[in-house]
């Protein structure tokens, strides 16, 4: 019989913040996360002059988990959830550790969208969900090869998931997600009324 395996797997976690611990009360993150937004003129003033829709404090604040005891509690509750998937990965980290490096709010209202994107100079990535209308649920990965295949047909509508080229994630609230951060994903447009808020990060290796 022929031996068929699968090789360089690519790995996604996915589990509920409270698995591994207490999470933050998510009515309190959602006011932080509106209240943020709504205070930071600079956020506000990027997203303007870089025609992105709704908000993210990506460019304008870096000391969330100092700000909000909400966000300290978060980053401690993640960095648990990071550990795992880092010992899943089975990185040979030497004497240095996997740290938080950027956090920052995303808040999508109706029809935004995030574009094809990675995570450049960090190692694992990720998000976790502070509200998710029902037709703003969406995360859409890229097979990482995509851009090799070539002359390759494309796959059969009902491949099985590892043979896909995208994988579309559908997280409920108070769920995170985390992947290597080399990983090409984008959110797809949000097709609800309401808005669609996350938390994403970046953990590097120190």
């Amino acid at each position: 019989m022929p031996k068929i395996a699968s090789l360089f797997v690519t790995r996604l976690y996915h589990a509920s913040l409270s698995e591994l611990g207490k999470a933050p009360d998510p009515v309190v993150l959602e006011r932080s996360c509106l209240s943020i937004a709504e205070d930071d003129e600079a956020g506000q003033t990027w997203c303007d002059e870089n025609n992105f829709p709704g908000y993210t404090s990506y460019a304008s604040l870096d000391d969330l988990p100092w700000r909000f005891p909400t966000f300290k509690q978060l980053v401690g509750l993640l960095d648990k959830h990071v550990a795992a998937f880092a010992e899943d990965l089975e990185f040979n980290l030497n004497d240095k550790k996997i740290k938080l490096d950027s956090i920052w709010i995303n808040i999508l209202p109706e029809g935004g969208i995030h574009t094809s994107h990675l995570h450049p100079h960090s190692v694992i990535s990720g998000t976790t969900y502070v509200a998710v209308p029902k037709r703003a649920n969406t995360i859409k990965f890229e097979d990482p090869r995509h851009a090799m295949m070539m002359a390759a047909p494309t796959r059969k509508v009902n491949a099985r998931e590892e043979m896909r080229s995208f994988i579309y994630v559908e997280p409920e609230v108070g769920d995170v997600l985390l992947w290597e951060s080399w990983l090409r994903h984008e959110v797809p447009m949000n097709m609800a009324e309401e808005d669609r808020i996350s938390i994403s990060f970046n953990y590097g290796w120190e």
